[in-house]
């Protein structure tokens, strides 16, 4: 039921769960998903704070919401595609989405099994891998994939609002790192064109994974066959039986 109640007393557009998540996610495009409060969020849609409670709940829901609708905006690839193509197709379309709200990829990476709207998108990426042959590594390998993807931006976000935040003398000259690791692994004598450290980690993550032969994936049955992602008690295991 949407309220009409507002801080001017003036009788305004009316306050529904969806705008008060529209001005959430506005919010936090500008400012980052941290850094806005509810009294912030209260002005935006020019009401009281106790018509966002009502409506939807304290900032922590307001947040999950927000998670919610970016979740959503992820576009998701063919089934048909190749794992690989799969997944490069996903994680290279999710960085712009989560790029546009600051905070998110962060939320994602620390609790993203709290987030339902991520259940289709996690179901789906295991699907493909098994289909690719993954067997019961697909969870490992699909929880490595999205968590590089997700610290990644968080990191990205984190570099952008600390060079916001610093204060730069005008006319100084500020040296440019690579793309998302700053100047870390160079020095002065360097000279390397900037890397794309996200797209670049993503290549070496799935290159790694595509070397493994296919049939040494799964043995016969499902089982599991040895690879890095085994414990040493699961390879004791397969050597006591």
């Amino acid at each position: 039921m949407a309220t009409y109640a507002s801080v001017s007393g003036k009788r305004q557009t009316a306050v529904t769960p969806a705008r008060i998540v529209a001005a959430a996610l506005g919010l936090t495009a500008r400012h980052g998903l941290e850094d806005w409060t509810l009294r912030q969020l209260s002005a935006e849609i020019g009401a009281y704070p106790a018509v966002v409670y009502h409506h939807v709940g304290d900032r922590e829901s307001v947040v999950a919401a927000v998670l919610e609708r970016v979740v959503a905006e992820l576009p998701l690839p063919a089934d048909d595609l190749p794992w690989r193509a799969w997944f490069e197709r996903l994680l290279t379309d999710a960085r712009p989405v989560l790029r546009r709200h600051p905070g998110t990829a962060r939320r994602l990476a620390v609790r993203g099994e709290r987030v339902p709207a991520l259940r289709e998108l996690i179901d789906r990426g295991l699907a493909v891998l098994r289909r690719a042959g993954f067997g019961d590594e697909a969870v490992a390998v699909n929880t490595l994939l999205l968590t590089h993807a997700w610290q990644s931006i968080a990191t990205e976000d984190d570099r952008d609002r600390e060079a916001a935040q610093s204060t730069v003398p005008s006319g100084t000259d500020v040296p440019q790192g690579t793309d998302g690791l700053g100047d870390h692994g160079t020095s002065a004598a360097d000279s390397v064109a900037p890397v794309d450290v996200y797209r670049y980690g993503l290549a070496r993550i799935l290159d790694g994974l595509a070397s493994q032969p296919d049939g040494q994936r799964t043995q016969a049955g499902g089982q599991r066959a040895s690879s890095a992602f085994n414990s040493p008690q699961d390879s004791d295991s397969a050597t006591d039986s």
